[in-house]
């Protein structure tokens, strides 16, 4: 174990801590509360981009500080600081008192403890040294540029990072984790006379860089890079209007991420500003659509041994054959709502209060061939990757932009096309699905989620389905 990944020297020893004089803190500092914890954090990163030829950019950053929650009803006092000290967790202690303002809670009880780690204790930027990491950035540049003369610009950027936390409660239980977390990611610009177009694949996940040193693993990325910047070379304007769309398995799963999932956090539902609030139990979607959030697969972007408040994560049943069953809690709504924490209480560091938010996010796969569901339309959109998006929570509408779509033609996929949109309703989109197909995939490790301006890594899947009647935003004229 590397002084990195052991969280008693990087928290006390480093920092001069006495471990039983900061739990006296905490435990002072909590009394009468509800809840809360201490949430101690030491993150390393770095990330390396080569451009035009060149290694452009090359950061590091280091990073540590505290976060210190009281809860008491629904009122929440929270202090940080960027200093590890006694006297630090001291004045934060005294901070959070006042939210108390002469309440007294009742201590909830501490989260179940969990021995299953999801991933190994490491450190990934010691995997290898900058001399390493550049050649390796320079070799896949010189790759993409070799595949096709029609290549005009390349960008590869390797990210990596290393956290460690530690989680102290008032009755005395702790929590760490070491977290490591690493993504490559590869663009490219190829282009035809006057016209220019993009693509772009990465892929992530809570590994060591070893997996990206091995030629077979990023020729994958570059080569999917490409053939999406040839596609898009090929495009003709998308058509619009409402019409039948085939979504694609894997990435894809982001729209249902962003257009339901949020909507089936719990914060959203116990104040009833969800589309979903009020229907637990009920038919929401289509049979045999089943989406559940599932923290605990293996090595995944989006999982956590524990969250963010020391709870193990878990695979959460959100919609079961179509029925409303679950929402994804942290330990504050949980509470107030009556049901149990799901392990869905993340933080983007230890400035943020930590809120329900999503780990891997998927829908099950159907028995349907994907060929079939494209078989059925005679006129339709096939997307298979998505851009950004936006999304109103309350009423459910979204508009999402496709970077690689096909017109679907009396049953087979035509001219990739350019510029289209999918606009609708994302509890309405789940009573429109026709079809699921069996090749249910998982995104490649590359997702980032925002709420309320935090951001933290996500994982997405899906199937193959066809959504009938989704409006198609595009730019063909007749």
């Amino acid at each position: 174990m590397s002084a990195l990944t052991d969280p008693q020297h990087l928290f006390f020893e480093r920092a001069g801590l006495d471990r039983g004089r900061v739990q006296s803190i905490v435990g002072g500092s909590l009394a009468g509360m509800d809840d809360g914890e201490l949430f101690l954090e030491y993150v390393q990163s770095e990330s390396l981009t080569f451009d035009d030829g060149r290694l452009k950019a090359a950061t590091a950053n280091t990073s540590q500080g505290f976060g210190l929650r009281a809860v008491i009803g629904e009122s929440t006092g929270y202090a940080h600081a960027g200093e590890l000290s006694e006297a630090a967790i001291k004045r934060a202690g005294e901070a959070v008192q006042a939210v108390r303002s002469g309440r007294s809670g009742s201590a909830a009880a501490g989260p179940a403890r969990t021995n299953d780690r999801l991933y190994a204790e490491l450190d990934p930027l010691a995997g290898l040294d900058f001399g390493a990491k550049t050649k390796l950035l320079q070799e896949i540049d010189a790759y993409a540029r070799a595949k096709d003369p029609r290549v005009r610009q390349v960008s590869v950027t390797l990210s990596g990072e290393c956290q460690a936390i530690e989680i102290v409660r008032a009755d005395g239980s702790r929590v760490s984790d070491v977290r490591p977390l690493v993504r490559l990611n590869v663009a490219v610009v190829a282009g035809q006379g006057d016209r220019q177009e993009s693509g772009s694949h990465g892929c992530g996940g809570r590994l060591a860089y070893d997996e990206f040193v091995d030629p077979a693993a990023w020729r994958r990325q570059a080569d999917e890079a490409l053939r999406q910047a040839l596609v898009n070379l090929e495009s003709a304007p998308a058509p619009a209007g409402e019409m039948p769309v085939v979504l694609g398995p894997g990435w894809p799963g982001v729209l249902l991420h962003e257009a339901i999932g949020h909507g089936l956090e719990g914060d959203f539902n116990r104040k009833g500003s969800s589309a979903f609030a009020g229907l637990m139990n009920q038919r929401v979607a289509a049979p045999g659509v089943t989406i559940v959030d599932d923290g605990t697969i293996r090595d995944r972007r989006g999982s956590l041994t524990v969250d963010d408040e020391g709870t193990p994560t878990s695979r959460t049943v959100l919609i079961e054959d179509g029925i409303l069953r679950g929402y994804m809690q942290d330990r504050l709504n949980a509470r107030l709502m009556g049901v149990a924490p799901t392990g869905n209480g993340r933080r983007q560091s230890y400035a943020h209060m930590p809120m329900p938010r999503m780990t891997n996010t998927v829908m099950m796969a159907g028995d349907r061939d994907p060929a079939a569901l494209l078989a059925g339309v005679k006129r339709g959109l096939y997307a298979v990757n998505f851009g950004g998006g936006q999304v109103d929570i309350t009423s459910g509408k979204f508009v999402f932009t496709c970077t690689e779509a096909y017109r679907i033609e009396d049953g087979k996929v035509g001219r990739p096309v350019k510029g289209a949109t999918l606009i609708g309703n994302g509890p309405d989109v789940l009573t429109k699905i026709k079809g699921i197909g069996n090749d249910m995939k998982l995104d490649p490790g590359v997702g980032t989620c925002g709420k309320n301006g935090q951001g933290v890594p996500v994982g997405v899947g899906q199937p193959s389905m066809l959504i009938e009647g989704l409006t198609v935003g595009g730019t063909e004229t007749a």
